[in-house]
């Protein structure tokens, strides 16, 4: 039977409503993104801040490593979660809507890719570090973009909350890359904030979903 066009668009806002919740089936992956990144890197940040003000004073080579190894552990635990999807079912053969949700992170993997080559080169080529700074605004003000498209279906208000502070996030940063240690401050709370505090919001779900069974 011809769908109406109310029919249609219920469908639609349905499709696009179980893309954001992940048809009951919240991937681990995005979770622990989150979670795992802005609890990491807002250690690095931190590291940073203490190397400003005095209160880390390690050599070249120790500093590089715990820089390296803060990467290396990132990797390792997305590694553990993608693995995790896997053997519960939630990946490239799952609903639809989950691989619509793959998709957008992968899409968005790209652009970040192509931001990171576009600040690098600008930053090597001029030899002015700040250029490459930039980059940290424009991943907050994605991400900014991203929260509130998923506030606008789950009306969550954290998710909300997230998006807003994220835009804030990326002003700020944008300014402040010739003050260091205030820009290196926005970016620390930012992260804890921002990055793990939904990243925690989300590991919750879904262990209580896997509890239950979903």
């Amino acid at each position: 039977m011809t769908q109406t066009p109310r029919t249609a668009a219920e469908a639609d806002l349905a499709f696009m409503r179980s893309i954001v919740e992940g048809d009951g089936r919240p991937p681990m992956t995005m979770a622990v993104c989150y979670l795992a990144g802005g609890l990491l890197y807002g250690l690095q940040c931190l590291f940073h801040v203490g190397q400003i003000i005095g209160l880390v004073r390690w050599p070249a080579l120790p500093s590089l490593t715990f820089i390296v190894l803060i990467s290396v552990t990132f990797l390792l635990i997305l590694v553990w979660a993608i693995v995790q999807d896997r053997k519960d079912g939630v990946g490239n053969h799952g609903p639809a809507a989950a691989r619509t949700l793959k998709a957008a992170f992968s899409a968005t993997g790209m652009a970040n890719a192509a931001v990171i080559i576009i600040f690098g080169v600008g930053a090597a080529r001029d030899n002015d570090f700040a250029i490459w700074l930039y980059y940290s605004a424009i991943v907050f003000a994605l991400q900014a973009a991203a929260w509130y498209v998923a506030w606008t279906l789950k009306r969550k208000a954290w998710m909300l909350a997230t998006a807003i502070g994220g835009w804030i996030t990326a002003v700020a940063l944008g300014v402040l890359v010739r003050e260091t240690m205030w820009y290196l401050a926005v970016c620390t709370v930012a992260l804890f904030v921002l990055f793990a505090g939904p990243g925690w919001i989300m590991m919750r779900d879904v262990l209580r979903s896997r509890r239950n069974g979903a």
